[in-house]
């Protein structure tokens, strides 16, 4: 890497978190420090790789860990359970997120993490309030992930400042994300040529909670009923990877990007804290979850809040 200053997202990464190290080391380069270098963690799901063929960019190199004193900047991310391997050994130099803190460094670090639906909102701030101009090619990533993450604006997770940026993200790239967001969100449903191991593995995070650890796997679909017609595939990989990780349990959501609805697999040990947490009952491990959408916003709350004993378990 040639003691570049190394700029990633997340594990199973998303359009946003690609997009993002892109984006953020354009603005790093722009404001003088030409040591850094944007790279993937995982490998890029097909709605991102859509967003890259449109433009015409090629995938950040892949970089799976990092070495003792490798010094780092995080987006879209900052728990470590979530980031590359051994980030323990990395030097954090800047966090730029969206997500609830969960973060702890003993230096001082430029940390940044604000409540809006996308990272890239965050950046775009950035680039306005350090006066740095975004060009089509940087307007139309920034874009691509607030559709993403938003669910083209129809998320609960979407904000004023969302919608905001979309307003002059739109007239930069000349795009309309009603078009062309839904467009990326249809390209990335596509899973015809997937195994159930690679499905759930789309967009899958780990999290740990009172002494619990669990997966909560997220994929988009405009159709539910071809994802659960292979559900008993689904539980077997999602077993073993609770055997694999020792989990205690696992949520597979299947988002219905048509009807703003999800459909869930609960297994594990401690899968009836879903029916606890969402109040509803689970039956052959499986639940609908009404206007639900959001993984951060409206899966990953009531689960913790069950887990902390805010519901009766």
């Amino acid at each position: 890497m040639e003691n570049k200053v190394l700029i990633f997202g997340h594990k199973s990464p998303d359009t946003d978190s690609v997009t993002s190290a892109i984006v953020m080391e354009n603005l790093e380069r722009k404001l003088g420090n030409e040591n850094v270098k944007a790279v993937r963690t995982g490998e890029i799901n097909k709605e991102t790789k859509y967003v890259l063929n449109f433009l015409g960019l090629e995938e950040p190199e892949l970089v799976e860990t990092v070495e003792d004193g490798q010094e780092v900047i995080l987006v879209d991310h900052n728990e470590a359970t979530q980031s590359i391997g051994n980030i323990e050994n990395a030097k954090v130099l800047k966090v730029v997120d969206h997500h609830s803190m969960n973060f702890i460094a003993p230096y001082q670090i430029y940390y940044r993490a604000e409540p809006v639906g996308c990272t890239q909102t965050v950046l775009y701030k950035m680039y306005k309030e350090n006066d740095v101009e975004i060009d089509k090619n940087i307007a139309t990533l920034m874009l691509s992930a607030i559709a993403s993450d938003t669910l083209v604006l129809k998320s609960p997770t979407t904000t004023e400042a969302d919608k905001k940026a979309v307003q002059e993200l739109e007239k930069i790239s000349g795009l309309d994300i009603s078009t062309f967001g839904v467009d990326m969100l249809k390209a990335g449903t596509d899973i015809s040529d997937f195994t159930p191991e690679q499905v759930i593995n789309i967009d899958s995070k780990l999290f740990e909670q009172s002494n619990k650890r669990f997966r909560i796997a997220q994929v988009n679909t405009a159709d539910l009923d071809s994802i659960f017609k292979n559900q008993a595939y689904f539980e077997q990989a999602i077993n073993e990877d609770i055997e694999k990780e020792n989990l205690d349990f696992y949520v597979f959501a299947a988002t219905d990007i048509i009807n703003s609805n999800s459909k869930i697999i609960s297994l594990g040990n401690d899968a009836p804290v879903v029916e606890k947490a969402f109040g509803i009952p689970v039956d052959n491990h499986t639940a609908m979850l009404e206007n639900v959408v959001s993984r951060k916003k409206q899966m990953l709350p009531p689960i913790l809040n069950a887990l902390n004993g805010d519901v009766n378990l």
